[in-house]
C-alpha cells in the first residue's frame, strides 16, 4: 500500500513546535479529564493527543480539528503499523517527520510503533470523538477491517503482548528475602506482602493507599478497604467486594511497618531519606522497590509493578481457587481478562495432561 493511494502528497512543516500541539489538543484533553479518568489514563490519552497532533500536522500542514477525516486516520495506521514487503519490513511514515517526531520527543525511537500503540491511539481518538458527539472515523469499516488485518499480520509474524514475569508465592518469598530489618527492609517487605495478597494490587492503587482506609481486625489480620481502582474508578459498586484481608506473614509485616515508622495519617508506603520518612511513593517508584529486591534476589526476567497483580492470579490458579474468589480479590470485571494468568498458573494440574499416566 502506498502513500498516493490514500491522501496526496502533503510538504512537511519544517519543524513540529510543542506549544501548537498542546494548544491543538487541549480541548480533546480537558473533555476527557472531565470524565474523571485514573491519572495513568490521563496521561496516556494526552500524550496520544499531543501524538496524533503532531504527525497530522506534519502529514497534512494544518493543525487537526474534530472530526478527522477517515482517510487521515487510515494513513495514521499504514504509517505506523509495520508490513512485510519484498525487502522485509515496511511502513510508510516519511523518514523525515519519523526524525521530527522523535526531536520533539513526542517518539521514542524511528520507525514503526507496536501493533498495540497505534491501536491505543485510534482508541483515544475515537475516545475524543465520541465526547465531542461528532462522526467518528475510528469506527469506520476501511479502519476496523484494517486494524484487524494488522493484527493477524503480527500474530502470523510471531509478535506477541509483552507480560511483566509473574512474582508468584516462590518468587515473592524470594524478593521478601532480601528485605532485612533496616527501616527500608521493613517498608519493603510491608509493601510486597501487601501487593500481593490484598490481591495483587495494582503499582497505583499501592501508591494509592492511605492509613484511613485500613484498619485492624484479629491479631494478625487487617483490612483495607480498597475505595478507588481502575476497574472501579467511580469508587466501588454494588457487585464488588472493596474490603481486602491482609492476614498473617503479611499482617505481621505491615504491623511492623507501622511500628518502625509511627505513621497514623495518610499514605502508607512513604519515599526514605537515611531514617526520615518522607511523601508516599509514586506508581514508578512502587516498580522500582519490586526491581530493585528481584535483582537483589537474582531471578531472570522482565519485573514491574505488574509482576505482584499478575502472580497473585498465578498462584491461584497453581492452587485451585476458584476463579470467582480469585476475581473478588483483584476486582477484575471481565473474565477475559484474568484468564490467561489463571490458565497459566494451573497448566500442569490439567486433568487432560495426564492421559498416560496409571
Amino acid at each position: 500500500m502506498k502513500n498516493n493511494d490514500l491522501v496526496p502528497a502533503i510538504e512537511l512543516l519544517p519543524a513540529l513546535l510543542p506549544e501548537q500541539l498542546a494548544a491543538s489538543a487541549a480541548d480533546a484533553v480537558r473533555e476527557i479529564l472531565a470524565e474523571a479518568a485514573s491519572a495513568n489514563t490521563t496521561r496516556s490519552y494526552a500524550s496520544a493527543l499531543r501524538y496524533w497532533a503532531a504527525w497530522f500536522q506534519g502529514r497534512y500542514g494544518t493543525v487537526i480539528a474534530l472530526p478527522v477525516p477517515e482517510t487521515a486516520v487510515v494513513q495514521f495506521v499504514v504509517d505506523h503499523v509495520a508490513r512485510r514487503s519484498k525487502t522485509g519490513l515496511a511502513w510508510e511514515l516519511p523518514s523525515a517527520l519519523d526524525a521530527q517526531l522523535v526531536a520533539a520527543k513526542l517518539k521514542q525511537r524511528a520507525g514503526a510503533l507496536k501493533l498495540s500503540t497505534v491501536v491505543h491511539r485510534v482508541a483515544v481518538l475515537s475516545t475524543a470523538h465520541q465526547l465531542n458527539k461528532v462522526a467518528n472515523p475510528c469506527e469506520a469499516p476501511a479502519v476496523r477491517h484494517l486494524l484487524a488485518r494488522g493484527r493477524r499480520a503480527a500474530v502470523k509474524r510471531g509478535e506477541r503482548p509483552t507480560k511483566k514475569t509473574a512474582i508468584a508465592k516462590r518468587e515473592l518469598e524470594a524478593l521478601i528475602a532480601t528485605c532485612d530489618d533496616s527501616l527500608e527492609g521493613i517498608r519493603d517487605r510491608a509493601l510486597l506482602y501487601f501487593a500481593f495478597a490484598s490481591g495483587g494490587r495494582r503499582r497505583s492503587e499501592v501508591a494509592a493507599a492511605d492509613l484511613g482506609d485500613l484498619r485492624r481486625a484479629g491479631e494478625r489480620a487487617f483490612v483495607y478497604r480498597l475505595e478507588h481502582s481502575k476497574s472501579q474508578q467511580a469508587g466501588p459498586t454494588a457487585s464488588s467486594t472493596p474490603d481486602k484481608p491482609i492476614l498473617g506473614a503479611a499482617a505481621d509485616a505491615m504491623a511492623a511497618w507501622l511500628t518502625a515508622s509511627g505513621l497514623t495519617e495518610g499514605p502508607i508506603f512513604r519515599r526514605l531519606w537515611k531514617a526520615r520518612i518522607g511523601p508516599g511513593l509514586s506508581p514508578k517508584a512502587i516498580a522500582e522497590v519490586v526491581q530493585r529486591r528481584a535483582a537483589k534476589a537474582g531471578l531472570d526476567g522482565d519485573f514491574g509493578g505488574h509482576s505482584l497483580r499478575s502472580g497473585f492470579v498465578t498462584e491461584g490458579g497453581r492452587q485451585g481457587i476458584a476463579l470467582p474468589a480469585i476475581m473478588a480479590m483483584t476486582e477484575h470485571r471481565a473474565v477475559a481478562s484474568v484468564i490467561g494468568y489463571f490458565q497459566a498458573g494451573g497448566v500442569t494440574d490439567n486433568p487432560a495432561a495426564k492421559l498416560l499416566e496409571d
